[in-house]
């Protein structure tokens, strides 16, 4: 069988030069999602080895979308369309589109943001793929180019995850805004115009949300810690992965989920710090698949449990274009 997803033609697709700074994990990956979208790609990392390792990383992606009939595609080719510099003022110096994905340190998103507002063509849009911090806040860095820096958030993998949050800061020209919802569009994925830019956007304080109570139920004795993450994997968000929450509201009627909130709202976790939950497990150095512990107790390594996650992720894809066919 071939792959399954529907991707942009040859004949309709927008070509861009597009440059991502940073070649750790995201970077990585949008590079993988713009090459496989024949865009022209340069990959800046100011580490050698960083970018020696996305390579193999590429390679890697490329291989398992193409296992698991997502692609159809040669991972040599891929790479070609990629050029690696550490010099990211020459790296930016033709593109369309920055994009930024390093450390979540305000003051080191300045300094990136300065040489590529000044090395960058003066119509390229500089978007950061933050997910914690404030676009204004980033913009400020640059103050005469504040209207072109926009926020541009993918979820992990960019390659797997269709949607991208794309945030408009207090300076943000709206016609940046809309240059990158139209960028986003053309390498095959659906952008999430954020109108406003509020901490955690969109994603991140819905699963924040979810997360606290979830830890509220555990705290409190309701449920156990294996039998939350079952009502959340296998109930909620099996049916979340066809209905969105307003789309569950209009199947059930408004009247039935309004009188329900008013019962349960009062009852619902409103913490304004994290759970102590957290630094209990912390305190005993449990931090993850990486540590060996974290709420569970894992033998795998971390590449494998991703892969494993990707996986169904894929896997959940597959299975819905079937469907939309």
């Amino acid at each position: 069988m071939g792959f399954l997803w529907v991707q942009a033609t040859r004949d309709t697709m927008e070509r861009h030069a597009v440059t991502v700074i940073g070649a750790g994990t995201m970077g990585h990956g949008l590079a993988v999602q713009f090459a496989r979208m024949e865009q022209d790609v340069t990959l800046v990392d100011h580490r050698p080895a960083n970018l020696d390792e996305a390579r193999a990383h590429i390679h890697d992606a490329i291989t398992f979308l193409n296992e698991q009939r997502l692609a159809d595609l040669k991972p040599d080719e891929v790479l070609d369309r990629i050029t690696f510099t550490t010099d990211q003022a020459d790296g930016v110096s033709t593109a369309d589109i920055v994009l930024e994905t390093v450390s979540e340190d305000l003051a080191i998103k300045h300094d990136v943001f300065k040489t590529a507002a000044e090395a960058a063509p003066e119509e390229a849009v500089l978007a950061t793929n933050t997910s914690g911090l404030r676009i204004s806040d980033i913009a400020a860095g640059v103050p005469d180019d504040a209207d072109r820096i926009v926020g541009c958030h993918w979820w992990n993998p960019p390659y797997l995850m269709p949607l991208v949050e794309v945030v408009q800061g207090d300076t943000t020209a709206p016609s940046t805004v809309d240059r990158t919802m139209s960028f986003v569009r053309s390498v095959d994925r659906d952008p999430i115009r954020v109108n406003v830019d509020v901490p955690g956007f969109v994603w991140n304080r819905i699963q924040f949300a979810v997360l606290r109570e979830a830890m509220h139920i555990v705290e409190a004795g309701i449920a156990s810690l294996e039998d939350v993450d079952r009502a959340v994997r296998d109930g909620y968000a099996l049916r979340t992965a066809t209905v969105g929450p307003f789309e569950t509201v209009d199947l059930s009627g408004l009247d039935l989920f309004r009188s329900i909130a008013d019962e349960l709202y009062p009852h619902l976790c409103n913490d304004t710090e994290p759970a102590p939950l957290f630094d209990e497990y912390l305190d005993a150095g449990r931090n993850g698949v990486a540590a060996g512990d974290g709420f569970y107790e894992y033998k795998e390594t971390l590449a494998k449990a991703v892969k494993g996650r990707d996986q169904r992720i894929a896997a959940i894809r597959r299975a819905l274009a079937e469907i939309d066919k």
